[in-house]
């Protein structure tokens, strides 16, 4: 009877715990398991597994094609000069080039010197001397036609 008593009082004391299986003692309440759900990515941002170029690059076709449109007519502007521009931050998207050439930020163009393509870009200012080169990106270099490893030379231009 003694070893009845303490069984039932373990069975009792477990059931408190949550250890006891279902149907012993009836069904027990729990709380629906959460589940995160991820929420719809925005308009223009990169996907959270995105591994290529093309993956990280989420500029529109039609935004694309108004960078060069607007590189290609290069009237009334000014040159800055020439930088030596590397990959920017590929998770900022936007075409645009950082640069120490500008104090604050201005429309622009930039020209490659190896190829001769341009872009129409937002120029934004980078803290650094003016020889310290530029950062540019992604969706920027893909439209020039650069090697997304190399130092690309640009001229830069702001728009007046």
């Amino acid at each position: 009877m003694r070893i009845w008593g303490l069984s039932a009082v373990a069975t009792l004391a477990l059931t408190g715990c949550g250890v006891v299986p279902d149907g012993l003692f009836g069904p027990r309440d729990r709380p629906d398991p959460v589940v995160e759900v991820a929420p719809a990515p925005e308009e223009g941002a990169i996907p959270e597994d995105a591994r290529t170029a093309e993956e990280f690059d989420t500029t529109s076709a039609d935004d694309r094609a108004a960078a060069l449109e607007a590189a290609s007519s290069s009237g009334g502007e000014t040159e800055l000069g020439t930088t030596i521009a590397t990959l920017g931050d590929v998770t900022q998207t936007g075409i645009w080039l950082k640069t120490p050439l500008v104090s604050e930020a201005a429309q622009g163009r930039v020209k490659s010197t190896e190829n001769g393509k341009a872009v129409a870009v937002d120029l934004i200012p980078l803290e650094a001397d003016p020889g310290a080169g530029s950062r540019i990106s992604l969706a920027a270099m893909r439209l020039l036609e650069v090697d997304l490893t190399s130092l690309a030379e640009l001229q830069v231009y702001r728009s007046n």
